[in-house]
């Protein structure tokens, strides 16, 4: 007997709207001060303190930015938290709340926007988040997630785009491309699976590839970790498009150039093994790839002691003139124009 796919699935319908929220909402915890009011009312209600307030918001499409062929859910739901937070950690600020609202067709049962919701509530955990709002509606094909977070930051603390200046050194956090890999490798096993569905992928040399793409983390340590240094960036910016359109923009809001240098980007050792094994150019993944979520940012020449030799950071370039254009410096010592090469979500296919 075929067992029912949809056998003890519950339909979004026989909740109610506010039903629905009420149910996936039930056990998120407050935790900080300035949320006075979460869920449950006509508006959320925030304590506006001294310091400004960071606001960034970001909207998730099935088909163009996740594939639920091989993106669970729950890693969904944590990732689109991410991808927000990420953005107010890019201002030198503390994220605090968020508001999460969905769009999704009547294919999805309850029990898989409660699997949603699980990677939700672990992000906000494990970020010290508060949901304080959003919103449910159908969609009349497949799945929409829209993620506004907010944050503090103190006048002085707050890190724009537009403060790179000539001879200022460009710092970037962790490691680059190893989200593209981890995308490219999803897909090369999608392949596979449409033509064989028995075959069972073997992705143990792919792990952290696989990780940095389905569970990335926003870079919430490195605002207090720069504190400890004592460095103030000049400008930041997150690494989701990709190195080389994150660098443009801050050279463009600046108006200055900058020089890379290909031999100082890091890679972990499994985007190199892999983009050998796919015959992929490391530096041009490292430049485009896009979705590492890492912070870029420029740093005064006089901060060179403090961040030199730190773990967390690599010393890729540094700031010029703006007539001098922004240049990658690759291993043969050569200068080419940077281009900007990474995810456009306007860009049709």
């Amino acid at each position: 007997m075929i067992e029912d796919k949809n056998q003890n699935k519950t339909s979004l319908s026989e909740l109610g709207e506010f039903g629905l929220i009420n149910h996936l909402t039930k056990h998120f915890k407050l935790k900080n001060a300035s949320t006075i009011k979460g869920v449950g009312d006509d508006a959320a209600v925030l304590d506006a303190s001294e310091k400004q307030t960071l606001v960034s918001t970001d909207l998730l499409i099935e088909g163009v930015h996740f594939d639920l062929s091989y993106m669970p859910l729950k890693h969904l739901g944590y990732k689109a938290v991410m991808v927000n937070l990420s953005d107010v950690y890019a201002m030198n600020g503390t994220a605090e709340q968020i508001t999460v609202s969905i769009a999704v067709s009547n294919r999805f049962p309850l029990e898989a926007i409660e699997e949603l919701y699980a990677g939700i509530q672990l992000a906000c955990e494990t970020y010290n988040i508060d949901l304080i709002g959003g919103d449910t509606t159908s969609s009349t094909k497949g799945m929409l997630i829209s993620v506004t977070a907010i944050g503090k930051a103190a006048k002085e603390d707050v890190v724009y785009r537009n403060g790179a200046k000539e001879t200022d050194l460009i710092v970037v956090s962790g490691d680059l491309g190893a989200a593209y890999l981890g995308l490219q490798v999803l897909e090369r096993e999608k392949q596979v699976f449409q033509v064989d569905p028995n075959n069972q992928p073997d992705l143990d040399a792919y792990t952290y590839l696989i990780e940095r793409q389905l569970k990335p983390e926003a870079r919430k340590d490195i605002a207090g970790l720069l504190k400890e240094l004592g460095v103030k960036p000049t400008s930041m910016i997150d690494i989701s498009d990709g190195l080389s359109s994150e660098i443009m923009h801050i050279c463009s809001k600046s108006k200055v150039g900058c020089k890379l240098y290909e031999d100082k980007f890091p890679l972990d050792p499994q985007v190199i093994s892999t983009c050998e094994e796919f015959n992929m150019d490391s530096t041009m993944i490292a430049l485009s790839g896009g979705e590492d979520y890492e912070l870029l940012f420029t740093v005064p020449i006089a901060d060179f002691d403090n961040i030199k030799g730190n773990p967390n950071f690599s010393i890729i370039g540094h700031i010029t003139e703006e007539n001098q254009g922004m240049n990658l410096v690759t291993r043969a010592n050569q200068e080419i124009a940077l281009q900007a090469q990474g995810w456009n979500a306007l860009k049709k296919e």
